[in-house]
């Protein structure tokens, strides 16, 4: 019995399939949530969320948000961001990624709020460079 599989961002829903397997980023370490898996709800954290269906994986990046099993197999995920490796330019996302550690740099010495920003936008970046690059060596 395949799992149902539900990630949803404040804009869209990027993803409502099933799956054999999802690998998930979450506070205490990357799960993986099999069919049967016992019920638990978990803090998400910026990573790489892989899904595998038959012999095929797919990649989503993802930032903070919750992870919520539930009896049935059924998975919900409610991310502040996500988007699909596919979806994901490489030259943007290195931009992107500079200018979050440079914000990081210059925040480095201000008010706690302004540098728990910037690390939390390099973190997300972070783990956008790793989804795209992941999925440009498939």
């Amino acid at each position: 019995m395949p799992l149902t599989i539900e990630i949803t961002t404040p804009e869209r829903t990027v993803f409502q399939e099933t799956a054999d397997s999802i690998s998930i980023p979450t506070a205490d370490g990357e799960i993986t949530v099999l069919p049967h898996h016992l019920p638990l709800v978990s803090l998400l954290v910026p990573g790489a969320l892989t899904l595998r269906k038959g012999g095929t994986e797919s990649t989503i990046a993802v930032s903070t948000g919750f992870v919520e099993v539930r009896p049935g197999n059924h998975v919900l995920i409610l991310a502040d961001t996500a988007e699909r490796a596919e979806e994901l330019d490489l030259e943007k996302v290195e931009e992107a990624r500079a200018r979050a550690a440079k914000n990081l740099t210059e925040h480095g010495h201000q008010e706690d709020t302004a540098f728990a920003e910037a690390a939390a936008s390099l973190e997300r970046e972070l783990a956008r460079l790793k989804v795209v690059r992941r999925h440009r060596k498939l």
